[in-house]
């Protein structure tokens, strides 16, 4: 079950059902439909995939009530239906929202069903990042984190620090968390001859793919584009943003209004080979995440599909962020636009690093960090959790 994103759209999630049906489960996702994903129900490499749609993309405390809400309500009903026609011994549930424990629950107290919870998000400290407050609601998601874990027979974490998390404030037992990082696969980030004309007539490319909200950084990504262009003189680089969310038109006024609205491409959602692309063609690559405690403490994909394809990293010092790249990036001072531009002046100045950082990255992804890698360790969740 997974809330936020389309199958097979959501890489993490597909990853783990194509896994998990290549050793013998049978598996069915619910999920929301989307750009490229309308079918209600469809059965791509063996899996079933059941969709409903959403009205809208919330925004606000109350839209995202209502979309959560929602979404439960068709999630709900379509278990059912997979109940009825496929049948099930598992509900393996991705956040967010925290509250598919309340269908998780339902089955397991009901049907003898098996919970998983796959920890996703940290949504206490998401609504942090997105409203910039601890009040009634942050405490509310608070509970309902907990009661989430109270509910899971085991808990799938995507590092150590969401590890400590479902230990310390979910109140798990050590043995029942397994973390399954998100690995990239290989055989879908390929590297590819660069497309010059990606770079609108100048010499370098800055590459960024990922969702365009508010805690993803984007204003401090093109402040720190117009302090690179206006202040430090170098007009001979373009920045090609692939991503979609409820922050892409407000950051295109924002380009325009700093006057570099002709050095930067929105791409929006693209299919796989344009993004692929942009990528290729990037001579550096960035993640302006937001330096906060929900940041901070979350494994961000993009990071590990840039060195999947060789590319040299500008990141804020962000501590999960340290732990999947390592020297594959330099770190700016956390939140500092000026210094995220330094750091992409010094690596425009130095192509020897950015061969260095690159071949990091690579080496790293291979050797430690692909899904390969990582696969085994979902199976072993998996067998746990029928050994109980």
């Amino acid at each position: 079950m997974v809330e936020n994103l389309p199958s097979p759209f959501d890489r993490r999630v597909w990853q783990e059902a194509t896994t998990l049906y290549d050793n013998g489960y049978a598996v069915s996702i619910i999920c929301p439909t989307g750009k490229g994903y309308e079918k209600e129900y469809e059965i791509i490499d063996g899996i079933h995939i059941y969709r409903y749609r959403l009205p809208f993309e919330a925004e606000g405390a109350k839209g995202y009530l209502l979309e959560y809400s929602l979404a439960l309500f068709h999630t709900f009903r379509l278990a059912w239906k997979v109940h009825f026609k496929q049948g099930f011994d598992v509900i393996h549930a991705c956040n967010p929202p925290d509250l598919l424990f309340l269908i998780g629950g339902f089955f397991k107290l009901l049907m003898n069903k098996k919970f998983i919870f796959d920890h996703h998000d940290i949504n206490p400290e998401l609504y942090e990042a997105k409203f910039g407050r601890r009040d009634f609601f942050y405490r509310l998601l608070l509970t309902f984190e907990r009661w989430t874990f109270k509910a899971s027979d085991i808990s799938i974490a995507t590092n150590e620090s969401y590890k400590r998390i479902a230990i310390e404030r979910g109140g798990m037992d050590p043995t029942k968390v397994f973390v399954v990082r998100s690995g990239p696969k290989l055989d879908r980030l390929r590297i590819l001859p660069p497309k010059v004309e990606l770079k609108c007539g100048r010499k370098y490319l800055i590459g960024y793919v990922g969702v365009m909200g508010a805690q993803e950084g984007i204003d401090l990504l093109l402040q720190a584009a117009s302090y690179l262009i206006k202040d430090l003189g170098r007009a001979d680089v373009h920045f090609g943003l692939v991503g979609d969310g409820t922050s892409l038109e407000e950051m295109k006024r924002m380009a325009n209004d700093l006057g570099i609205g002709d050095f930067v491409t929105f791409t929006g959602r693209v299919p796989d080979q344009e993004l692929l692309e942009m990528l290729n063609t990037a001579d550096i690559c960035v993640n302006p995440d937001v330096a906060n405690e929900m940041n901070d403490k979350s494994t961000m994909n993009k990071i590990m599909e840039y060195m999947a394809l060789g590319k040299p990293i500008v990141q804020f010092d962000l501590t999960e962020g340290k732990v999947s790249a390592q020297r594959a990036a330099l770190y700016a001072n956390n939140n500092d636009p000026k210094d995220m531009a330094q750091k992409i002046l010094q690596l425009l100045n130095d192509p020897e690093l950015r061969q260095q950082m690159g071949e990091f990255g690579l080496d790293r992804v291979k050797n430690e960090l692909e899904w390969q890698y990582e696969a085994p360790k979902l199976l072993t969740a998996y067998n746990a959790i029928f050994l109980e």
